[in-house]
C-alpha cells in the first residue's frame, strides 16, 4: 500500500527517498469496506487521507436526507475536511468509501512534523490546496450557472474514468440535479 504512495511522491515532487521514506513511516494504512465511513458528520477530522486504491466521497445531508456530493476522491488523491482538520472542530460532512479502498492516513501532530521537517512538502501541499481552491471555484461558479446538460457534459469531460464507477443517484448529487434528469439527458446523448 505505501508503495503506491511512495511512486506518487517521486513521479509528483522532488523529494528524496529519505525523506519519502519519512512521510510514509508515519501513515497508518486502513482498508475501507464498500460505503464504510472514513469521517462521519459532527466528528472531527483528525487524519489527512491519501487514496492509494479505490473511490470516496466527501457529502452532506439535508433534512430530507438527500445527499449532496462535494467531491470525489480517486486513487492518487488527497481527502480531508479541510475545515476541521485544520481548526479540529466537529465536521459538518461526511467522507465515505464507494467502494473497498486502501487508504493512507497522518494525524494532524505527524502531518504538520512532516512539514516543518520537509520544506519541498510544505510546497507541494500548498499547490495542491491552491489547485483545489480553483477547482472548487470553477465548480461553484458551473454549479450557479450551467444548464443541467452542461454540468453533465463539463463532469464527462473531467471525470471521464468516474462514469462507469459511480451510480447514477451520485452523478446527480454531485451535479446537484435529480436523477429524473439525469436520466433524460444521457438518454437525449445516446439517441443523438
Amino acid at each position: 500500500m505505501v508503495s503506491g504512495f511512495e511512486t506518487y511522491l517521486q513521479t509528483h515532487t522532488n523529494l528524496s527517498s529519505e525523506e519519502i521514506e519519512r512521510a510514509s513511516s508515519l501513515a497508518m494504512p486502513r482498508m475501507l469496506q464498500r460505503n464504510e465511513l472514513l469521517l462521519q458528520e459532527g466528528q472531527v477530522c483528525r487524519y489527512k487521507t491519501f487514496v492509494v486504491k479505490g473511490l470516496l466521497r466527501t457529502f452532506g445531508t439535508v433534512a430530507d436526507g438527500s445527499e449532496h456530493i462535494l467531491y470525489f476522491s480517486q486513487e492518487h488523491s488527497w481527502i480531508v475536511d479541510a475545515e476541521s482538520y485544520n481548526k479540529q472542530i466537529p465536521s459538518s460532512f461526511n467522507i465515505a468509501a464507494i467502494e473497498k479502498s486502501e487508504v493512507l492516513l497522518w494525524t494532524k501532530t505527524d502531518f504538520d512534523l512532516l512539514l516543518e521537517e520537509v520544506p519541498e512538502l510544505m510546497t507541494f501541499s500548498q499547490q495542491l490546496i491552491l489547485g483545489s481552491s480553483y477547482n472548487s471555484r470553477q465548480r461553484l461558479f458551473l454549479s450557479l450557472s450551467a444548464t443541467p446538460e452542461e454540468k453533465y457534459n463539463d463532469f464527462v469531460q473531467h471525470y471521464p474514468d468516474l462514469l462507469a464507477r459511480l451510480p447514477l443517484h451520485m452523478i446527480a448529487a454531485y451535479l446537484g440535479i435529480s436523477i429524473k434528469t439525469l436520466t433524460r439527458i444521457r438518454h437525449a446523448q445516446i439517441n443523438r
